[in-house]
C-alpha cells in the first residue's frame, strides 16, 4: 500500500481580510511545506500580521480557506464546542515569538518557560524541570533560570522567547520580527539560533521580518506582501532570481517604485 503523503504545513487559497474599506490581505494564495523556513516580507501595514493571527483561527478572514495541516481552521466556528475543541488542538501546535519578546515580568525565567507545560500538559515537574533546562541550553541561556527578564539584555530575553516558543514541541513556530530592536551582530546570532533550532528539532519556522540580512540568511521560502497583495513568493533562489520590482525596491531601501509611502 502506496504511503499516504502528509499535508503541507499551511496552505493559504484565495485568502482576503478588510477592515472597513480597508482591503489588507487581497486573494493570499501560498504553499509552506513542512519543515521549512519561511520568510514573509513587506512594508509595515501590509497585513503580515493579520495573516498570521488568520492562521491560528484568532481572525477569520472574510473569503478564502486556511488549512493548517490539512485542518480548514477558517471555516471553524469558535462559538460551537466541536469547533473550539479543534481550534485549541491546531493552536496547540503553534509555538509564539513576539516582537517583544512578552516574557511575564514577575516570573523567573525558569518559571516563564515552564508556564506553557503547566498550562497544556500533565508532565510532573520532575519532567518539566528535565525539559526547560534542555530548552535553555538550547537557546544558550542554561545559566539564567533563575533570573528574571528585568535582569536579562535584549538579546538574552529575546532567546528566553525562542525557548517558551518552542516549549512544548510546536509544529509550527510563527516569529514576529524576531530581530527587532537587536543591534546587527545579535540580529545575526539569533538568526544562526533559528537554523540551529531547525537543524535539531525539525519544525517549521514562519518568520515575519523588516530584515533583508535576516531573509538571505535564513530563509528557504520567501514571501512579500505589498497593498494588500502576494506579489512573490516561492523558494528563496528562486524568488531572488526573478526579483520583482517590489522585492528590490525594498531590498535597496529605494523611495520611488510599486510600494508608496504614505
Amino acid at each position: 500500500m502506496a504511503k499516504r503523503e502528509q499535508p503541507p504545513a499551511v496552505v493559504l487559497e484565495d485568502v482576503s481580510k478588510s477592515f472597513g474599506s480597508h482591503t489588507v490581505l487581497d486573494g493570499v494564495s501560498l504553499t509552506i511545506p513542512r519543515g521549512s523556513i519561511c520568510v514573509m516580507l513587506g512594508p509595515s501595514g501590509t497585513g503580515k500580521s493579520v495573516l498570521l493571527r488568520c492562521l491560528v483561527g484568532l481572525l477569520k478572514p472574510d473569503r478564502g480557506r486556511v488549512l493548517v495541516f490539512g485542518e480548514d481552521v477558517a471555516a471553524l466556528d469558535e462559538r460551537r464546542a466541536k469547533d473550539r475543541a479543534k481550534l485549541f488542538a491546531i493552536r496547540r501546535r503553534f509555538g509564539m515569538l513576539f516582537q517583544d519578546g512578552a516574557l511575564f515580568d514577575d516570573m523567573s525565567v525558569f518559571d516563564n518557560i515552564a508556564f506553557p507545560m503547566r498550562l497544556h500538559t500533565t508532565m510532573s515537574e520532575a519532567q518539566i524541570r528535565d525539559k526547560v533546562r534542555d530548552r535553555l541550553a538550547r537557546v544558550g541561556v542554561g545559566h539564567a533560570e533563575h533570573k528574571f527578564p528585568s535582569e536579562l539584555s535584549g538579546g538574552m530575553r529575546k532567546r528566553v522567547a525562542f525557548a517558551r516558543a518552542i516549549a512544548i514541541d510546536p509544529d509550527i513556530v510563527l516569529c514576529d520580527e524576531p530581530s527587532s530592536g537587536l543591534d546587527p551582530v545579535m540580529s545575526a546570532t539569533l538568526d544562526e539560533l533559528i537554523l540551529e533550532l531547525h537543524r535539531s528539532l525539525g519544525m517549521t519556522f514562519i518568520i515575519i521580518s523588516h530584515d533583508t540580512a535576516e531573509a538571505r540568511m535564513v530563509a528557504e521560502h520567501i514571501g512579500m506582501l505589498a497593498n494588500g497583495k502576494l506579489v512573490t513568493f516561492g523558494r528563496a533562489e528562486q524568488v531572488f532570481a526573478e526579483n520583482h520590482p517590489a522585492l528590490e525596491q525594498f531590498f535597496t531601501r529605494a523611495t520611488q517604485g510599486p510600494i508608496k509611502v504614505v
